[in-house]
């Protein structure tokens, strides 16, 4: 029996029983009733906006596939990818690290299409770090826009950030962007030859990784009512840092850690409120997904057991 293998499952495990347990601390005068009538007060148009927000933020993510295929120098249809990047970020976003952010789904799904298991962890490794790209110049602009930000969790965060910080963020951007221009020497870990993508991939990613970070947020942000919201700026920022630090937990769905830090970062708006959003992002861009891919993932292995029959 390894022990390593338990101990993402234990650390994520840690991490919700204590957010949970800091959650009940904050929480523990809120009724059930006060829950549902935040929830009965979203509008149907905000239901709608954060639907389409969904869709978008899901949409940029079948993108973080296709550009690491390009990447790659491989063809592989849009339906395919779509469908496929869409079950690995619904399972990853609930499982955790058990899943190892949905390499295997991942390695089964292209594996099929001819990747050698050294280009499904190139692929793997180029989705993670466009989304790492992405937070990265996300977390800069919004510094630079919103500097008081980390003023927010001056309880909860070790480090103090300003709109420097931002400027160095958007300064490690370019240098990326430089080496790509540049043609650097490419990074050989074993078997994997990790390179630069091309300039014109390189520029892409600038785009499609803050969109579905933008529109990840904005589900929440159509969901919150408008008295006392500060603003999209500020709902993203505190989305990037409890989004971060909910994968660096390794809770599974973030479960705690997310509604700890979206309540911490927005305090001057009723706790009631902010978790009555909270619930509409997990419904709309988790569970909904979630159970989507489990249906998904029985179709392909059944459609793979028929063609080993044949």
């Amino acid at each position: 029996m390894k022990v390593s293998r338990y101990i993402w499952p234990v650390v994520g495990l840690g991490a919700v029983v204590f957010s949970i347990w800091l959650l009940y601390h904050e929480l523990r005068g809120l009724s059930l009733d006060e829950l549902w009538d935040s929830l009965a007060a979203i509008s149907a148009r905000d239901w709608v906006l954060a639907a389409a927000a969904t869709l978008v933020a899901y949409g940029a993510l079948a993108a973080y596939d296709h550009l690491a295929l390009l990447h790659l120098h491989r063809r592989v249809g849009w339906l395919y990818i779509t469908i496929a990047s869409f079950t690995t970020y619904a399972l990853s976003h609930n499982i955790g690290a058990s899943v190892f952010s949905g390499s295997v789904v991942r390695y089964r799904a292209y594996s099929a299409k001819g990747l050698s298991g050294a280009e499904v962890g190139v692929l793997v490794a180029f989705c993670s770090f466009t989304f790492a790209l992405g937070t990265v110049m996300l977390t800069g602009i919004v510094l630079i826009l919103e500097p008081s930000l980390t003023e927010r969790f001056v309880d909860v965060l070790p480090v103090e950030a300003s709109a420097a910080t931002g400027v160095f963020l958007l300064a490690l951007v370019a240098l990326y962007v430089g080496g790509s221009a540049l043609r650097l020497r490419p990074l050989k870990l074993g078997p994997v030859e990790i390179t630069y993508p091309r300039l014109p991939i390189a520029l892409r990613q600038l785009v499609i990784a803050p969109i579905e970070l933008i529109g990840a947020a904005a589900i929440i942000y159509f969901a919150l009512p408008a008295a006392g919201n500060p603003g999209f700026a500020i709902v993203l920022g505190i989305f990037l840092v409890s989004f971060s630090a909910a994968l660096l937990s390794h809770a599974p769905g973030g479960l705690g850690v997310l509604e700890l830090v979206f309540i911490t970062g927005l305090s001057e708006m009723d706790p009631v409120d902010v978790l009555a959003a909270l619930l509409v992002f997990r419904l709309l861009y988790l569970i909904v997904p979630f159970v989507m891919a489990l249906f998904v993932v029985l179709g392909f292995e059944r459609w793979q057991f028929s063609r080993q029959e044949e």
